[in-house]
């Protein structure tokens, strides 16, 4: 087995620079929703000339065009799950009617 100094040696040797990137989350953006990476451990790895990332962490996924902070809003405003709160955005399509409607 390996040693992290001595896979970090060799990776130098062959040209390959890692850095750790300090991300808090990370978004990859799809045509019909949004894959959330929370708590990422994120690498970035220079070689030839190209620029790769390495990314770990809890994933979920949200529909396209809501942000966190509008999840959150209506489990802040209806006390509801954020399965609930997404659910019902997808549903209406608006932040004041999924509001409304979870409190009926």
């Amino acid at each position: 087995m390996f040693s992290q100094k001595q896979i970090q040696q060799a990776m130098k040797r062959m040209g390959i620079q890692s850095e750790e990137i300090d991300a808090e989350e990370v978004i990859i953006r799809c045509k019909d929703k949004d894959i959330v990476i929370e708590e990422p451990v994120v690498s970035k790895i220079k070689m030839s000339g190209q620029e790769t990332f390495q990314v770990m962490g809890k994933v979920s996924e949200r529909p396209k065009g809501f942000s966190s902070e509008d999840v959150e809003l209506v489990m802040e405003q209806t006390d509801c799950s954020e399965d609930e709160a997404i659910k019902a955005l997808e549903e209406t399509g608006d932040i004041a009617e999924a509001i409304m409607k979870l409190k009926n």
